[in-house]
C-alpha cells in the first residue's frame, strides 16, 4: 500500500504528542524533527519537505494548539490541512474537456511508466461518463506498441486509430481528421517514450503540440519511481510545457513522495491515480482522501463510491433486506466475497478504512479469497441455503471438491455462524452493531485459509 510506511512513522510521532498531554515549543519541534525524517525517508522533494515542516511548526506554535485541550489532535488536524495543501487542495482537479468539438489529450513520459496502458485507461473512464473517445497510435518505434494499444483498446470498448509507423505529427493531423467525420469528441494521443529524456523525444512531442491544438499533455509517472519522478516531472514541464500528471502503481510497494512532491515542484496538479492493473483501476486524485489515508484516518469517500460502482442500489438493498430477516446462507456470503474482489480486494478496502493501517495486512491475505470461493462452489445448492445441514461426511466431500482441509471448511462455518449471531444482535440493538462488529474481528477471522 502506498505511504505505508510513512503513515506508520507519522502515527508513531502522533502517538508520543497524544502521550504529552499539555504540549510546550520544545515538543513541538522534536514532533516535527521526526516529521521532516518520515517525509524525507518517503522520497519527498528536500525543499518540500523542509518547507512544509516550517508551516507545520508556524501554526502548531500559534494559539490554536497551545490553548487547545486537545493539543495533540490540533497537530494532527493541521498536518491534515497542510498535506491537502500541498497535493492540491479540498477539490481534485479536473481536466478541461469541451463541450463542443474534440478535446485532446496527450500522453507523454518516460517508457515503461504506463503511458499506453493509462491512454486506455483514460479512455474506458470518459467512455463510462457517455463520451466518445478516440485512441490514437503516435508511438511508431516501440515494438508492438501498436497492437498494444489496439489490444488494451478493445479491452476498454475504445476505438484505436493507427497509420503504421508514419511520422507521428502526421498521424495526430490525420486522427483529428477521423475524429471529426466519426462523431469522436476526446481524442487521446499515445506517444513515444524514452528510457531517458533527450532531445529527440522532445522534439517529437514538440512537433505534434506544432500539428494540433492539444488541450492537456499529460505527464504519465510511475509512483515508485520516488523523486526520479519528480525530476522527471520538473524537466518535461520546462521543455515542452505539461499540464498535469497521472501518477501510477499508487497500490504498490512505494514511498509515495512523487504524490507529496509534484506539485510543489511544477505547479502541475495530478489529475488521475492508477490504483491497480485492470483497466477500471483508474481515480481521479482526491488530496483530501489521500491526505487522510496518508494519516491513517481512511479514506470512506472512495470505499463508498467502490461499493457503488460494483453493486446496484437494488442489490444492496435485497443483500441488506435478507441479512435483516436473517435470510443470509452461503450463496449471500459467495456474492459479498465477489463484491471485494470486484472493489480491488481486501488489501485496498483496507487502505480505504479508518484504522485500516493498524490492521494486519496478512489477515486480510487477497489468496483467501479463491479459497473460500472454491469451498462454497462444492457445496450443493441445498447446502449452501441451508449450512447446518453439512455433517462430518458432507465436510470431507466439500474439502476433496475444493483443494482445501476440513479444518478449513469448518473454520468458514464457524465463521458464517459468528456473522449470524451477530445480524440476529443487529436487528435486536441497531446501536450495537459496531460492537458486534468488534467482537467478530471483521475479515481477520478468516486468515488462515489453505495455509
Amino acid at each position: 500500500m502506498a505511504f505505508e510506511s510513512l503513515t506508520e512513522r507519522l502515527n508513531g510521532v502522533f502517538k508520543k504528542l497524544r502521550g504529552k498531554g499539555k504540549l510546550n515549543e520544545a515538543d513541538i519541534k522534536a514532533a516535527m524533527r521526526e516529521v521532516r525524517m518520515a517525509l524525507l525517508e518517503a522520497d519527498v522533494n528536500y525543499k518540500v519537505a523542509k518547507d512544509f515542516c516550517a508551516q507545520v511548526s508556524e501554526r502548531a506554535m500559534g494559539q490554536e494548539v497551545m490553548e487547545s485541550l486537545t493539543p495533540a489532535q490540533q497537530v494532527v488536524k493541521i498536518v491534515n490541512e497542510e498535506l491537502t495543501k500541498l497535493m492540491g487542495g479540498d477539490e481534485p482537479q479536473y481536466l478541461h474537456i469541451k463541450n463542443k468539438g474534440q478535446t485532446v489529450l496527450m500522453m507523454c513520459g518516460l517508457q515503461g511508466n504506463g503511458k499506453t496502458t493509462h491512454a486506455a485507461k483514460l479512455g474506458k473512464y470518459y467512455r463510462s461518463q457517455g463520451r466518445r473517445p478516440l485512441l490514437v497510435a503516435c508511438d511508431v518505434y516501440r515494438p508492438a506498441a501498436i497492437q498494444q494499444l489496439q489490444i488494451v483498446g478493445e479491452q476498454a470498448g475504445v476505438p484505436v486509430f493507427t497509420m503504421g509507423t508514419e511520422k507521428p505529427e502526421h498521424i495526430a493531423q490525420q486522427a483529428m481528421a477521423h475524429a471529426r467525420d466519426h462523431g469522436n469528441d476526446i481524442v487521446i494521443l499515445d506517444t513515444a517514450g524514452r528510457l531517458q529524456i533527450d532531445d529527440a523525444l522532445m522534439d517529437e512531442l514538440v512537433r505534434i503540440k506544432e500539428a494540433v491544438e492539444v488541450d492537456e499533455t499529460l505527464l504519465v509517472v510511475d509512483a515508485m519511481a520516488g523523486q526520479e519522478a519528480v525530476n522527471v516531472a520538473k524537466t518535461f514541464n520546462e521543455k515542452i510545457g505539461i499540464t498535469g500528471v497521472v501518477l501510477t502503481k499508487t497500490d504498490g510497494d512505494t514511498r509515495g513522495g512523487a504524490a507529496l512532491s509534484v506539485l510543489a515542484v511544477t505547479g502541475k496538479p495530478i489529475y488521475f491515480q492508477g490504483t491497480g492493473e485492470k483497466l477500471e483501476d483508474l481515480e481521479p486524485f482526491y488530496p483530501s482522501r489521500m491526505a487522510s489515508r496518508i494519516l491513517g484516518m481512511g479514506d470512506v469517500l472512495s470505499l463508498i463510491e467502490k461499493a457503488q460502482s460494483v453493486q446496484n442500489d437494488k442489490e444492496a438493498e435485497a443483500a441488506a433486506r435478507r441479512m435483516m430477516e436473517n435470510k443470509f446462507d452461503m450463496n449471500d456470503l459467495l456474492a459479498q466475497f465477489q463484491q471485494v474482489k470486484k472493489m480491488g480486494g481486501a488489501s485496498a478496502l483496507l487502505a480505504m478504512m479508518p484504522g485500516g493501517n493498524q490492521i494486519d495486512a496478512d489477515a486480510l491475505d487477497d489468496k483467501m479469497l479463491p479459497r473460500i470461493e472454491a469451498i462454497i462452489y462444492s457445496m450443493t445448492p441445498a447446502e449452501r441455503a441451508k449450512p447446518e445441514i453439512i455433517n462430518p461426511k458432507r465436510k470431507r466431500r466439500i474439502a476433496a471438491g475444493s483443494g482445501q482441509t476440513v479444518e478449513a471448511v469448518n473454520k468458514l462455518l464457524r465463521q458464517y455462524e459468528m456473522m449470524q449471531k451477530m445480524m440476529k444482535k443487529v436487528r435486536r440493538n441497531p446501536k450495537g452493531f459496531m460492537r458486534s462488529l468488534g467482537n467478530l474481528g471483521g475479515m481477520g477471522g478468516f486468515k488462515g485459509f489453505g495455509r
